[in-house]
């Protein structure tokens, strides 16, 4: 048996995919960390540029010149403890096995890593899992990933920022109709319309909101996140996603507030309660549809 033929196999498969998984999730908490900072530092410079060629020109120019920005990234600087600096190195870099290794302290000074590091990586390794389980080898499976790796940052960016960055979610968008020209998860057609009428139907309640009340119900960033889960999905899971997320949405605001844990006027994100219903869709959408249609 070839080394493809074994890795393929229904009992090893899932277990590769939990595997990788790991590794992603690794990199995922590096995304949702570094990913807003690097937005903020961009809308920096912009604004700065902005103020340079307006009316803040002499005030911008009478200051003293800044020096170099060091370069952020995905990629660089390497990862270092917030506490003290400490670079973090290979062997304390392994997913969960390191953490566990260090018993949840930094190896130089001592400070607790959150438990949130190894979290979101058994997370990521799990959802490589379901899905390897839940679609078998194959294209499926690894779409499935690509979407459930995309959805777990873009939820936790959203928790921590209230941003859903448009370097996840419109790359997240045109992947889905190009893997769907093959028809890996829906029909070419059914992909489009599942992008226009999430993007479309957030959109109408948006402005129908703000022009009843005067107020944002929503950012642009659940539009495109909807868009995208109805690009990968199809238009006939959007039901079954909105109807999800709006009710995990609604218990959880609501049992917060009887909790006098978020105030009334405090926003609620929108995004992790969305990514949690696109993953219901995609793994079960179909059985629930049918259950729907039957009662």
């Amino acid at each position: 048996m070839s080394f493809s033929a074994w890795v393929m196999q229904p009992t090893v498969f899932p277990w590769i995919a939990f595997a990788f998984g790991l590794c992603i999730g690794s990199f995922l908490n590096v995304v949702i960390h570094r990913l807003p900072k690097m937005m903020e530092r961009d809308w920096r410079a912009q604004c700065s540029a902005y103020l340079a060629e307006t009316g803040g020109t002499q005030q911008v120019r009478a200051e003293p010149v800044a020096a170099p920005v060091e370069r952020y990234n995905l990629v660089v600087p390497r990862s270092a403890c917030p506490a003290c600096g400490h670079r973090i190195s290979a062997l304390e870099n392994i997913p969960v096995l390191s953490w566990v290794a260090l018993r949840g302290k930094c190896s130089a000074c001592g400070t607790r890593i959150s438990l949130r590091y190894p979290a979101v990586e058994i997370s990521a390794g799990l959802l490589a899992a379901v899905s390897a389980i839940h679609f078998g080898p194959g294209a499926a499976a690894l779409g499935a990933m690509v979407v459930a790796w995309n959805l777990l940052a873009l939820a936790l960016i959203d928790l921590d920022t209230q941003l859903l960055p448009d370097d996840i979610t419109l790359p997240l968008l045109w992947t889905g109709l190009l893997v769907n020209l093959w028809g890996v998860f829906v029909p070419l057609s059914s992909a489009v319309i599942g992008a226009i009428a999430g993007y479309l139907s957030l959109w109408t309640v948006y402005w129908a909101f703000k022009l009843a009340t005067g107020k944002e119900g929503m950012g642009y960033g659940d539009f495109k996140l909807f868009a995208a889960i109805g690009a990968w999905l199809g238009w006939k899971v959007l039901p079954v996603v909105i109807l999800a997320s709006s009710v995990v949405g609604a218990v959880v605001g609501l049992s917060l507030m009887i909790a006098r844990k978020h105030g009334r006027d405090v926003p609620i994100p929108f995004g992790p309660y969305l990514a949690a219903a696109g993953l219901i869709g995609m793994y079960w959408g179909d059985d629930l549809m049918r259950g729907w249609m039957a009662t």
